[in-house]
């Protein structure tokens, strides 16, 4: 009897703690609670959950405010059972701003869902107008052969206590940015490759978390990337430009509702560091001894850096990030380690694979360290890169 009252009783449980019907996965531009969004009508999905079966939404009402509760949009009870890309109708839309929306829903059979739990978006720039920031790039005289990679950085003091900060960021070149010497998001290979003069898509970082108050610093440092590394073949590079550059706006709010905001300008200083070198195809130099220790941190020295000059480049073809970002999720540890009958030492993952190396080594300085990359070895067990044509893939 024991065992029949406590399988109906999870049973019950199990029905009780599921509604009758309710609204979940919510999201704004197939997106959970985005920020960033620069479409004007961003489109709202939702899914019904029931107990029973055939549950069909024939009504939904939306309703959308602000983070101080002000409607900006309320659709009414509309008579329809599309839940999919439903378009934002309301007010035009403010730059930077959070949104937050809910939804409830009448089923087929008359009932009606309590409302949704709260879901929010923000707004990027929306407009070119709204980018404050300036083009900056490096104004040290650069060596047109190595091309190393610049740094870019600036300190600002943030007066009290942060409420919230974003940053929204591009390049030409690929990026990564810091802020007080903590790496600013996931994404890999910002802002991606793309017809860079004709649409450049920028990035929104909370940052809320990398303040502090008091001194802060943002630094950035540039790649050759797409924009102006070798691609494909015939020796072609600087295919979009042929100077790297970064676009940086980043705005605060302090928790009395003030407001400040951070900007790539003339007042910012470049230089260089440890990356002698880097190319897609070609691989990297990276020299430690010339490593600029502390260059992202509040307080560093950079009064022998040089200034930066400032670019006047279009931003009316800057647009929000549309796509997903690269990111790293895997580790892998080699499979196998051996040496060639040519006395090469290889290691082995096991696949073939897109990731970066990493390796702890000991010497002495001006010692070096190569590592070339191959996807198979030959019929005699050797590295094999004849298939890599001119690209050298060589890490130093």
């Amino acid at each position: 009897m024991r065992k029949i009252l406590l399988f109906f009783s999870l049973i019950f449980l199990s029905v009780s703690a599921f509604p009758q019907l309710s609204v979940k996965n919510l999201l704004c531009d197939n997106l959970v609670n985005p920020i960033g969004i620069d479409n004007k009508q961003p489109r709202f999905s939702w899914q019904l959950q029931s107990a029973n079966r055939n549950v069909m939404q024939t009504a939904y009402e939306l309703v959308i405010t602000t983070s101080d509760k002000k409607t900006v949009y309320s659709s009414g009870k509309v008579n329809s059972g599309q839940s999919v890309h439903i378009p934002y109708a309301g007010k035009a839309l403010e730059p930077a701003k959070r949104y937050l929306w809910r939804v409830r829903v009448w089923d087929n059979t008359g009932k009606r869902s309590n409302w949704s739990e709260t879901a929010f978006w923000e707004t990027g720039l929306l407009e070119p107008a709204n980018w404050q920031a300036r083009w900056i790039e490096p104004g040290y005289t650069e060596d047109s052969i190595m091309r190393t990679s610049p740094l870019l950085r600036t300190g600002f003091t943030a007066a009290k206590t942060v409420r919230s900060a974003r940053l929204y960021i591009t390049a030409h070149g690929i990026y990564e940015a810091f802020i007080n010497g903590k790496r600013v998001g996931e994404a890999c290979l910002t802002p991606g490759w793309t017809s860079y003069n004709k649409r450049l898509q920028y990035q929104a970082y909370d940052v809320t978390s990398l303040l502090q108050k008091g001194s802060n610093a943002l630094g950035v440092q540039l790649g050759n990337g797409w924009y102006r590394g070798y691609l494909a073949w015939r020796n072609t590079h600087n295919v979009y430009g042929n100077t790297l550059g970064v676009l940086a706006q980043l705005q605060i709010t302090y928790t009395d509702g003030t407001t400040q905001t951070v900007i790539s300008n003339e007042h910012w200083k470049s230089s260089t560091g440890a990356i002698q070198y880097s190319e897609i195809y070609h691989g990297e130099i990276n020299d430690a001894r010339k490593d600029k220790t502390g260059w992202t941190q509040p307080g560093y020295n950079d009064s022998d850096w040089s200034g930066v000059r400032l670019a006047d480049h279009p931003k009316n073809h800057i647009i929000a990030t549309v796509n997903e970002p690269i990111k790293r999720h895997e580790t892998f540890k080699p499979i196998k380690i051996f040496t060639t009958p040519r006395g090469e030492l290889v290691a082995d993952f096991g696949q073939n694979l897109t990731g970066y190396v990493e390796l702890r080594v000991q010497g002495k300085s001006g010692d070096s360290v190569k590592i070339y990359h191959a996807e198979v070895l030959d019929a005699a067990g050797n590295f094999y890169t004849e298939n890599l044509r001119v690209a050298r893939q060589e890490n130093i």
